[in-house]
């Protein structure tokens, strides 16, 4: 008994170190340098031919964004499906690092499974 308790706590713990807070997109922000999980509305998808860059606008529509998802172009082929098909107009989560750029607060995606859809 005593041992299966031990176990459990050990693993509960594990689990927990490697795990990331899911926090609300409003305080995205306050969060720089954190890995977290952050589920919101997709307002916005747009790709840009010349750097092959996608971007995800969550919680309002660009510039008003609480939170972007940017895609490398070097990554978008980690995706099957385009991006801004099958993200736009949906509900996800994303778990990844926010960082800030340029005053915006943004967490690059490299892969799809950084995103889920709600």
């Amino acid at each position: 008994m005593k041992k299966t308790f031990l176990i459990g706590m050990a693993i509960l713990f594990i689990s927990s170190a490697n795990g990331q807070a899911k926090i609300n997109i409003d305080s995205a922000s306050k969060h720089f340098g954190e890995k977290v999980t952050i589920c919101s509305k997709v307002y916005g998808v747009k790709f840009i031919e010349s750097s092959k860059m996608t971007f995800i606008d969550l919680g309002a529509k660009y510039p008003d964004s609480k939170l972007t998802l940017v895609i490398p172009g070097k990554d978008k082929s980690n995706f099957k499906e385009a991006p801004e098909t099958v993200y736009a107009g949906k509900n996800i989560c994303v778990t990844g690092t926010v960082i800030n750029f340029k005053g915006k607060t943004e967490i690059v995606v490299s892969s799809p499974d950084a995103i889920t859809i709600e």
